[in-house]
């Protein structure tokens, strides 16, 4: 279920049809709210405001006419010039874009603001009665009519500048990177589960079922098409309550096969149709990728405007420099990250699902591959890809400094604790009898000492941390969080 709601809910932010449609209600609920206030001001129970409009029906007719008809056409002014920038999009710098284009907020709002305009001035029109009939206007309603026109107008005016900015290949190559952080940020903080780097000292192979390629039994894809979703934290419940060990054949980004496997169950005679079922509904197929757990699709789209800078009939070495930077960034920022382990325990220590995330070595590969070979001919991209590939090698090399540096901190600031204790120990000996000022006093000299190497490793580690930080473009004294420990690998117990 979880999983249908995200596809749908992406479905949904990716259309032009929700927002304006949502906005549409509104217009109708303010249009019958003003509608029904004037009707009590009418009746003398209320006091009409001195700013609302105080003309007869025949004005208020045309004025709500005029600002309907006008909605309507602006409407379809704006829809031609969003599809002017969609196809300008796709044809200078890819299909897979047109997502992003739909994606935007204010382009859908903008939509919406014109046609509930529309909507509202048309249902208050039908409330005007001529003087023939009951005399009826509803003066709080055309006002807001025309402040809704007014608004309108001014949706408009930062629309054609929204349209000018919007599509310029920096900005939108800027948007598909903020997106590819958003994702690193989304994807990599925990894995789910317990992963390797969380367990005991043993070994991983300790505990691997010697039978599962034998027993395991396979679960099928329905369907073809590219996953979208996959709910591990359903299939570590199915797994801990069934008592099973599940193998992903496929991660978020992979083509599926109608009829391939998805996973593997082990044991499989645990298996049952229902429990299939429910394996499956983790799941989730589309007709394209996206890249809510999909972190190469971003990547993708970042090389695939590199790779139409770099043909020969665009020649746009300036375009590809840019992609090549925000895929450096994005990359100096994983390196920071923690990839989840492919191994995922309960809480007990048991080995339950074993799932295919991408690693570091996938993602630069995707990032730079093409790039590369696209720009073989060009100095320049080819220059600025080998400098962002020794900023990346720098971003790891001080993090690992820095990780290093911060478990020598940890050592000598336990070493000092114990040092301490032994002082305290050594001093009580001495005050019974147990113990001569030589022994406190050589005490005391290897507490300075580890005082003295405590000193020493916090100054190297502020060092590194410096560096790290000049390395990725902040200021030096930015305080940061380490998010992956050093720790040995676990054991894999199964049941």
């Amino acid at each position: 279920m979880k999983t249908l709601l995200l596809k749908y809910w992406d479905r949904i932010r990716s259309s032009f049809w929700f927002v304006p449609s949502a906005m549409a209600v509104a217009a109708i609920a303010l249009a019958f709210a003003t509608v029904a206030v004037d009707e009590l001001m009418a009746k003398r129970l209320l006091q009409i405001p001195s700013w609302t409009y105080t003309g007869g029906a025949d004005g208020a007719s045309l004025l709500l006419s005029t600002i309907a008809g006008s909605m309507i056409t602006i409407a379809g002014v704006v829809f031609s010039m969003t599809l002017v920038a969609l196809s300008l999009a796709s044809s200078q710098l890819g299909p897979r874009l047109l997502r992003n284009f739909m994606r935007d907020a204010t382009n859908q709002l903008v939509i919406g603001t014109f046609v509930s305009t529309f909507v509202y001035c048309l249902l208050v029109l039908r409330t005007i009665r001529r003087a023939d009939e009951t005399l009826f206007v509803p003066h709080l309603a055309v006002s807001a009519g025309v402040l809704l026109a007014v608004v309108s107008l001014a949706v408009l005016i930062y629309f054609i500048h929204h349209v000018a900015v919007s599509i310029q290949a920096d900005q939108v190559i800027a948007r598909v990177s903020e997106e590819l952080i958003e994702g690193i940020e989304h994807l990599f903080p925990e894995p789910v589960g317990e992963s390797e780097t969380q367990r005991g000292s043993e070994t991983l192979d300790a505990g691997w079922p010697a039978a599962f390629d034998r027993e395991a039994r396979s679960i099928a894809a329905t369907e073809d098409g590219y996953l979208n979703f996959v709910d591990p934290g359903a299939l570590m419940k199915l797994a801990v309550e069934e008592k099973l060990l599940f193998h992903l054949q496929s991660r978020p980004g992979h083509y599926v096969v109608k009829g391939r496997p998805l996973a593997m169950a082990w044991p499989g005679e645990r298996v049952t149709d229902q429990l299939i079922s429910q394996v499956r509904d983790a799941f989730v197929l589309g007709a394209q990728r996206t890249a809510s757990q999909d972190i190469e699709f971003s990547v993708n789209q970042l090389v695939e405007i590199a790779g139409r800078a770099l043909s020969p009939g665009v020649n746009d070495p300036f375009t590809a420099i840019t992609c090549v930077d925000r895929l450096g960034s994005a990359l100096c920022r994983l390196a920071q990250r923690q990839i989840p382990s492919r191994y995922r325990f309960d809480e007990h220590g048991v080995l339950r699902m074993i799932a295919r995330p991408p690693t570091f070595a996938d993602i630069v590969d995707a990032s730079f591959n093409q790039i590369r070979q696209n720009a073989r001919s060009n100095a320049a991209v080819t220059i600025r890809l080998l400098e962002t590939i020794a900023v990346i090698a720098q971003v790891v090399r001080f993090y690992w400094d820095t990780q290093f540096g911060s478990e020598q901190v940890n050592v000598t600031v336990q070493a000092m604790r114990s040092a301490e204790a032994d002082l305290e120990r050594s001093e009580a000996r001495r005050a019974s009898g147990m113990a001569t000022d030589a022994d406190v006093l050589s005490i005391r000299v290897h507490l300075a000492g580890v005082r003295e190497e405590q000193i020493r490793r916090s100054a190297d580690l502020e060092v590194a941390r410096a560096a790290m930080n000049d390395a990725i473009g902040l200021p030096l004294d930015v305080a940061h969080s380490l998010t992956t420990p050093l720790a040995p690998l676990p054991v894999a117990r199964t049941e």
